[in-house]
């Protein structure tokens, strides 16, 4: 079924009626780990990895073999502020890029053994300026949560949700202030490169933005309508339909956590099927993990957004899983234990 929701009230109740792992699977795929040929903990975070993926794939001896990557790109009202060193053209430029295989995620993607696909969710018509008025309608936020929804491949195992939009760094900080406080600075980084004034100029208007939308403070969805956008919504939606078909996630960067904190704070739990990729060198992502309880994969000092992170991370759960389904016990090798 491609459509089980028609507004954000349902959307909201799919919220609190999500699917958790296979516990079953779970103490197999650990039962298996403490008999593979290598000393207790000797893989470190790669065993914890393989078991967290087998309890959500109801498989204690899982493979990755249909990886599925996302791309969400949307347009943006506040860019009318000034907050972006790039116009808003750039998004549709980029999503021919995306289109045409061009792009860094194309490119971690087929390394990665991974399906790329490109929604372009109304480029022609961006959100709202966030600091007059909420970014989408409802009906607008449903069409978004809709699009990524319907896009995730049930046939998939892993998913990564990324993004293009410019201006969406913004919107992203003014979620995280809206979810966690602080200030607008704590939250606010350089985006596509932003200059020391400018950086200021966008601070205050996440700050302008969250005051003008006081009352979604602290409330998920509430504040992804306000202050998000379509393309951050859409990676929302993904996250939770394949939170119901059981399909692990790779976070990205700083603006699909931003979509993730929004679910969190809607449902304590809601993330529970998804690990970070990475964490980029954006401005406020290390602290939105840690508000999630996210460790990430990688430290790079990625800060390109389009799932790139994410995807990169793909070969790391390729290879956790690898070594737990197919190495040999103890007793398969022949191989006296300690």
């Amino acid at each position: 079924m491609t459509q089980e929701f028609a507004s954000v009230e349902e959307f909201c109740q799919i919220l609190q009626d999500l699917p958790g792992e296979d516990a079953a699977a779970r103490a197999a795929a650990s039962a298996r780990n403490e008999a593979l040929t290598k000393p207790p903990g000797a893989l470190g975070r790669l065993e914890d990895l393989a078991q967290w993926y087998a309890g959500w794939r109801g498989d204690p001896r899982p493979m990755i073999e249909a990886p599925q990557v996302i791309v969400f790109a949307g347009n943006h009202g506040v860019v009318a502020q000034g907050i972006s060193a790039f116009p808003a053209e750039v998004t549709a430029q980029m999503v021919a890029n995306f289109e045409a295989g061009g792009a860094a995620v194309n490119q971690l993607a087929k390394a990665a053994g991974a399906r790329l696909d490109v929604h372009a969710l109304s480029l022609d018509r961006p959100t709202e300026d966030f600091t007059k008025a909420p970014a989408m309608t409802h009906g607008d936020l449903v069409d978004a949560l809709k699009a990524g929804w319907q896009a995730v491949d049930p046939k998939s195992d892993l998913l990564v949700v990324g993004e293009m939009g410019i201006g969406n760094t913004t919107a992203a900080s003014a979620i995280a202030l809206a979810l966690y406080g602080g200030t607008a600075e704590d939250w606010t980084g350089r985006g596509t490169g932003l200059a020391d004034a400018a950086l200021a100029h966008k601070a205050e208007v996440v700050a302008r933005a969250v005051e003008t939308h006081a009352a979604c403070r602290g409330a998920g969805i509430e504040a992804l309508r306000c202050l998000g956008g379509r393309e951050i919504a859409a990676m929302a939606g993904a996250m939770v339909r394949a939170r119901r078909l059981r399909i692990p996630v790779i976070l990205d960067g700083f603006i699909c956590t931003a979509a993730a904190a929004a679910l969190q704070s809607a449902c304590a739990g809601a993330l529970d099927h998804a690990v970070a990729g990475h964490v980029s060198a954006e401005a406020g992502h290390r602290m939105l993990l840690e508000k999630l309880g996210k460790a990430p994969l990688l430290s790079l000092g990625m800060r390109l957004g389009e799932g790139s992170g994410a995807a990169l991370a793909i070969s790391i759960l390729r290879g956790a899983l690898a070594c737990h389904s197919g190495m040999a016990t103890f007793a398969e090798a022949g191989v006296a234990e300690g």
